[in-house]
């Protein structure tokens, strides 16, 4: 099957509802297999067949619903963030206009309304303000022009047999005006009958002034929303220092080619993901990473587009430019997560898609009771109006989306990507966390971690004898070789060139350095030597015993030294992992290593349950036999073979720096290999988790508190109606208070491990 995918840029979105239509409009393409549309983030994400539509005919399904679909550009760090920004800023200036237009009105209204709404003359209020003609013809330009977006949308519902909030509002508003003109044209027929002539143009102005303005609140609040999209494309470097033909010229970050070599001088951002092929510096990775302090690069190490580098001049080659950069990557998977939905909006979709003609029936069934109990039709009109304006699918819609764009920004600053909603929400769920051993745990290379060496050998300090080992390593490939080559230059011994170098498989290596015949290599291999090894047979015993790895130097036919050599455990493993416990998960750690050496690191670190000699095969199984007993598990590797075991957990989290493969099977990705790491996305999931139970908890017992009272349910009991107009302040402003806590998640910090 040809599945592809695509994310649409969605415009003219009123509310939730909107939103709910657009799917509907979406699914009805033949080929479309899966669509998910996010009102607070305005985008559409679709699965579908390539041999059956394609993105054309879906954005024609998403035109005839009354909408416009674009489709996101392939390249996420192009101009696109700063036109969606200007475009964004075009809208809310258009809207304040009407705005400031439509409550300078309405304020003119509301005190030429006030006698009648006192039922009390007011001396200081001119009497030409009462006119009821005037306020007709005041509120005509807010219902005709500030307010026209609302009843142009109805319409557009109307036509398409579906109803939004904007219907509520074209039809309470223009209730109200429409209703006013009857005893504005009409008055002595309502005397006549014994009614007053009280018109309610003000309320139909106030109300439109109000929703504007919360319209124009909410979008500014979430534009605010995107603010870490916005500072993650804002870190490339807008131009490149390539050297062409000799010389060094500055060309635009679009015209970087793979290949090219590019120079980068103290204190400028790096344009492009790299291999550095002359000079070293310091780089800060903290814009992609997270981490703060400065790692030192040399000729054969990467570098990343959009660090910024501290020190000193280097050259590099472009290894991956344009959306193929670990930028461009990083945005991608943010715009991913921000599009999707969370598990827990599933309630709140299903709500908003019966809400407003829910709402509609109530409001109709609530004139018929007041008109038919009470005989008043202005009675009637005013809980009618109350409840068609008061309802509000907005904060419903609202309720998760924004919550889940600004955790998902929030953890890419932190240096956590996590691809989707539902990954963010599971992760406040997980109840154990399985950690491979290698690479995850530890550092994932052979460290020297024991040095001892021969009392009382005359002639030979460590420092000397370490230079005759490094010095014959230094022709050696294997692992344990180059772990004794880094531990010496760590030491600042210099090496010396070796002769007569042989490697002898499964033993050791051995050669002539300064006219000496070093040997190094296991003690099986010293037997053989029939080397005499009684001066370290003790040390050698205990180091055996930790789990370690043992090679021995024998200089000229005598031992001299022991190292013991073990994959180091991450200096933020213990702490990690510690904190994890804290929260109350369970840590499993997972290894093909024996049960002695598991054990070892598993002492160190402090983990109880230790799953050892599991194949890379057996992994994924494992995590599986896990999930039987009943727990929600995160399984967190690097390597190729960890990608089965990602996939099969609940959660998969991949270590930054291991394989492409483990990261695309994973569901998180932390950046810069900290296992720490695992303890933020935990923390960020229950804070975004909370978030939006808070902002669905305010969503649903507004509607639900909100509704009868507008509906008149208190009058029996207080003599008291909800005016329309505060009905509409209320609508106004119950999406801007749930867009404005999901604000609050932008102050999420996660706890120090000193803390715990």
């Amino acid at each position: 099957m040809a599945t592809e995918h695509a994310t649409l840029k969605l415009r003219g979105m009123s509310c939730a509802s909107c939103a709910s239509n657009i799917e509907d409009a979406i699914r009805t393409v033949p080929g479309v297999e899966a669509c998910s549309v996010n009102f607070g983030a305005e985008l559409a994400t679709v699965t579908y067949d390539a041999r059956a539509t394609n993105v054309t005919a879906i954005q024609n399904a998403v035109d005839d619903a009354g909408y416009s679909a674009q489709r996101m550009q392939e390249d996420v760090l192009a101009e696109e963030g700063d036109a969606e920004r200007q475009q964004r800023q075009t809208e809310n200036r258009k809207l304040s206009r009407r705005v400031w237009v439509s409550s300078i009105i309405s304020a003119v209204l509301v005190i030429g309304s006030l006698p009648a709404m006192l039922g009390l003359p007011v001396p200081f209020i001119p009497m030409w303000l009462h006119d009821p003609w005037l306020q007709l013809v005041l509120t005509a330009p807010i219902m005709v022009w500030a307010g026209r977006s609302f009843f142009i949308n109805a319409w557009k519902a109307l036509k398409r047999h579906t109803a939004t909030m904007d219907t509520l509002v074209a039809v309470g508003t223009s209730t109200a005006y429409l209703y006013s003109l009857f005893p504005t044209i009409f008055p002595q027929w309502f005397i006549a009958q014994g009614l007053r002539p009280d018109v309610y143009f003000e309320a139909a102005a106030v109300i439109i002034a109000l929703l504007l303005l919360g319209r124009l609140l909410e979008n500014r609040a979430k534009g605010q929303t995107s603010e870490a999209m916005r500072k993650l494309m804002g870190l490339q470097a807008k131009t490149a220092r390539v050297i062409r033909q000799g010389q060094a010229v500055d060309i635009p970050i679009a015209e970087v080619a793979l290949g090219d070599v590019i120079l980068v001088r103290p204190g400028e951002k790096i344009p492009v993901d790299g291999e550095i092929i002359e000079g070293s510096s310091s780089i800060d990775e903290s814009m992609v990473t997270g981490e703060s302090v400065p790692v030192k690069k040399q000729p054969g190490d990467e570098v990343v587009g959009a660090t910024l580098n501290k020190t000193g001049s280097f050259q590099f080659r472009a290894t991956r430019v344009g959306k193929d950069t670990f930028l461009a990557q990083i945005v991608k998977l943010v715009q991913q997560a921000q599009g999707s939905k969370a598990p827990i909006q599933r309630l709140a979709d299903q709500v908003t898609r019966w809400f407003v003609p829910a709402v509609i029936a109530i409001a109709i069934f609530t004139f018929i009771i007041w008109f038919n109990v009470m005989g008043n039709v202005t009675m009637a009109l005013i809980t009618t109006v109350g409840v068609l304006i008061i309802a509000c699918p907005c904060a419903l819609g609202l309720a998760t989306p924004t919550s889940i764009m600004v955790g998902t920004g929030k953890g890419a600053e932190n240096g956590i990507l996590i691809k989707g909603a539902e990954s963010l929400e599971l992760a406040h769920k997980l109840q154990t966390i399985v950690l491979d051993k290698t690479g995850t745990i530890t550092q994932g290379r052979p460290t020297v971690t024991d040095y001892v060496t021969v009392n009382g050998t005359a002639n030979r300090n460590e420092l000397k004898l370490l230079h005759l080992a490094a010095s014959i390593e230094h022709n050696s490939e294997h692992p344990l070789a180059e772990a004794v080559v880094q531990y010496a230059q760590s030491q600042g011994v210099e090496l010396s060139k070796a002769q007569d170098f042989e490697a002898i498989a499964g033993s050791g290596v051995q050669g002539i350095v300064n006219g000496h015949r070093i040997q190094i290599g296991t003690h099986r291999w010293m037997t053989e030597l029939r080397i005499d090894t009684h001066d370290l047979q003790q040390q050698w015993d205990a180091l055996e015993y930790l789990g370690k790895t043992v090679i021995w130097l024998a200089v000229d036919g005598r031992a001299e030294a022991i190292m013991g050599i073990a994959d180091a455990v991450k200096p933020s493993s213990i702490y990690a992992i510690r904190s994890l416990q804290k929260m109350g998960l369970e840590v499993v750690m997972l290894t093909g290593d024996n049960q002695r050496t598991a054990n070892v690191i598993a002492r160190k670190v402090g983990i109880q349950r230790v799953l050892a000699e599991v194949r890379p095969a057996q992994k994924a199984a494992t995590v599986a036999a896990i999930q039987t007993e009943g727990k929600i598990v995160a399984m967190v590797g690097d390597g190729i073979n960890d990608a089965p075991a990602l996939a099969q957990a609940d959660v998969g989290i991949a270590i930054g720096t291991g394989t492409d493969v483990a990261i695309a099977a994973s569901d998180i990705t932390l950046i810069s290999g900290d296992l720490h790491g695992i303890v933020t996305a935990i923390q960020l999931s229950r804070a975004t988790i909370r978030n939006i139970q808070q902002n669905l908890f305010f969503a649903f017992i507004y509607n639900v508190a909100g509704i009868p009272i507008a509906a008149g349910i208190l009058y029996p009991i207080f003599g008291w109606l909800l005016n329309p107009v505060i009905a509409g302040a209320a609508m106004a402003f119950s999406s801007v208070s749930v867009v404005t806590n999901a604000l609050r998640l932008r102050n999420f910090q996660p706890k120090s491990t000193s803390s715990v």
